[in-house]
């Protein structure tokens, strides 16, 4: 799969934030496939937590001034960046002062629950890489989704973006954590996608946005799955069983041929 061009998606990834198995995940994954000869191009949002000034992250100005409209809201698109210098990785930020200005992640420090606008800030963080990557002029070959956050990106792909000659030509992989979140996203999450022009009936599966319905509508969408969870749902194993889809069975990370399997799912995907 050596000269395969991979867009990593990633909720989170070290030394940004703090080391989880999504954060190390990326962190290692990304700069294994570089080395192995594949051009990357590698996002993630730009948390409120991160300290911009210790790691270097500046505009891209070029970049960034693009409004997108969410929820009729219009939301000012700001490209940031910055480099892990003892991988020789880039990592593109997507940012926002209504979204991801707020000292905290994904959950509401205040009260321990998840930040009501969490579908919004998702759909925005989507619609922000699609746009950036157009504007790179870089037509990706995977687009891989690591994190609920990232789930979005592949409605996107097979709907809004589906005849743009940048995305048509591509394998969608998702890896699966444990990752759940309590409860639903906000009820609209639903009507907030449709709102863009996407009208797929299997957007049904958001009439509850649950953790597991989310994952059920991502792995309708993809065309292989990572699984990085040793115990899933028994609804995303059922949503698995017969679909065909190219399968990386779970392993622990410090496996010998850990990185070589990963190679094989990406050679398996492209064929």
């Amino acid at each position: 799969m050596a000269g395969s061009k991979i867009l990593y998606v990633c909720q989170e990834i070290t030394p940004y934030l703090p080391p989880t198995e999504i954060s190390s995940e990326c962190r290692l994954l990304v700069q294994a496939m570089q080395e192995r000869g594949n051009e990357t191009r590698t996002f993630m949002p730009r948390y409120g937590v991160i300290n911009e000034r210790r790691n270097q992250l500046h505009e891209v100005i070029r970049l960034s001034g693009m409004n997108l409209i969410i929820d009729d809201n219009d939301h000012q698109l700001i490209i940031k960046v910055a480099s892990i210098p003892s991988a020789r990785v880039q990592i593109y930020f997507i940012d926002n002062d209504d979204y991801f200005a707020r000292k905290a992640v994904l959950r509401d420090p205040a009260t321990d629950g998840m930040f009501p606008d969490n579908d919004e800030r998702a759909i925005f963080f989507a619609r922000g890489v699609l746009e950036t990557v157009r504007k790179l002029r870089w037509e990706p070959t995977v687009v891989h989704c690591h994190g609920w956050f990232s789930a979005v990106m592949p409605i996107y792909l097979r709907n809004t973006f589906a005849d743009d000659p940048m995305f048509q030509n591509l394998k969608i992989a998702v890896s699966i954590y444990d990752d759940a979140f309590p409860g639903t996203l906000d009820a609209g999450f639903r009507k907030k996608i449709e709102n863009e022009g996407i009208k797929d009936p299997k957007l049904a599966l958001l009439d509850s946005p649950s953790y597991e319905n989310l994952m059920k509508l991502v792995i309708d969408y993809a065309d292989g799955v990572v699984m990085r969870t040793e115990h899933p749902s028994p609804l995303i194993t059922a949503a698995l069983e017969g679909t065909g889809k190219v399968l990386l069975p779970w392993q622990p990370s410090d496996a010998a041929d850990y990185l070589d399997n990963y190679q094989k799912f990406y050679e398996e995907l492209l064929q």
